[in-house]
């Protein structure tokens, strides 16, 4: 195999050993930061069951066990300090965050790049204080991260798009189809067009206009048909450009503009309800059932990730 850069990662929780597994899996030595060591053992065993995972689909060069040996996890932040990348994946948090790239730059060179897994706080703002902001880009990733090939690279205000060109690359290495963001804005790419959805969804259940399942199945037989192969602008060059134009005439001033979130997803937050987490959500759960939907979205994400390399190879497979 050949020589790979080591990289940094910082916190261990799902999506963090899900992103640490990816990269291991393409083949880097992996250094993760996290701030408890005792949990070291449990991210340790969970990172293995994702290797498993991946060997049972055909997807390793080299069993879990073997590759297993180039993760270091530890509680030091000065093992970071000959790493040229390291990927914060903690808690949404702008002051933890902050705190965290204050104690990076005191160790790392002043040209190893940071990426934040950051999903909502704007780079721009996670970049401000900084001794080289230049450094510092976003690099949004969706769960489970070992398996999908989404990616989003977003610049901030002060980021050097060099090093936003490095990581586009690296991630196509990973088997990743990155999209690069070269100007900041909040929510970024998918977060933003999928809030939007979810804003009209609930416009629609809260009015009366369909039930939660309805909503869901029509998303599913519809958008969920097409929306891996083509993405929303192939989607029209496929099925005819004018159509859209005159339905958007008609439509756009009906939807949904509410900046206020909804009354439904605030009293559920508010009930305790995580979703398949703790087997309480929009739909109703028990345990078993929560753990064998948890297990289905694992077999689903393999196989649309199948689906989508038939189709859509990234630059990297399409090289092989």
């Amino acid at each position: 195999m050949t020589q790979k850069i080591d990289i940094g990662t910082v916190g261990l929780g799902l999506m963090g050993s899900s992103i640490a597994t990816c990269i291991l899996a393409a083949g880097h030595a992996v250094t993760s930061l996290i701030k408890e060591i005792d949990t070291a053992d449990e991210a340790r065993v969970r990172i293995l069951g994702y290797l498993h995972q991946l060997d049972q689909e055909g997807l390793l060069l080299e069993t879990p066990e073997q590759i297993i040996e180039r993760l270091t996890i530890t509680d030091d932040v000065s093992l970071l300090s000959d790493h040229t990348i390291v990927i914060e994946s903690i808690t949404e948090s702008l002051d933890e965050k902050k705190a965290l790239y204050h104690q990076l730059e005191a160790v790392l060179s002043p040209t190893a790049i940071i990426g934040s897994n950051t999903s909502a706080i704007p780079v721009s703002v996670l970049q401000s204080g900084l001794k080289h902001p230049e450094r510092l880009l976003g690099i949004h990733w969706a769960e489970p991260a070992h398996i999908t090939r989404f990616m989003e690279v977003i610049c901030g205000k002060d980021s050097d798009p060099a090093s936003a060109s490095e990581i586009v690359a690296l991630a196509e290495s990973w088997g990743k189809e990155p999209s690069l963001l070269r100007k900041d804005i909040r929510g970024f790419i998918t977060n933003r067009i999928m809030y939007a959805m979810l804003r009209e969804s609930f416009h629609l259940v809260e009015n009366g206009y369909a039930t939660i399942e309805d909503v869901d199945r029509s998303l599913r037989n519809d958008l969920g048909y097409w929306i891996t192969f083509a993405g929303p602008f192939r989607f029209m060059d496929l099925t005819g450009i004018p159509a859209y134009l005159t339905v958007m005439k008609d439509l756009f001033p009906e939807l949904s503009n509410n900046p206020v979130t909804p009354k439904l997803m605030e009293e559920l937050v508010a009930s305790g309800a995580k979703g398949v987490q703790n087997a309480q959500g929009f739909y109703p759960y028990t345990p078993e059932s929560a753990k064998e939907w948890e297990e289905k979205f694992i077999d689903f994400s393999y196989d649309i990730r199948k689906l989508a390399q038939k189709y859509t190879p990234t630059p990297a497979e399409e090289a092989k």
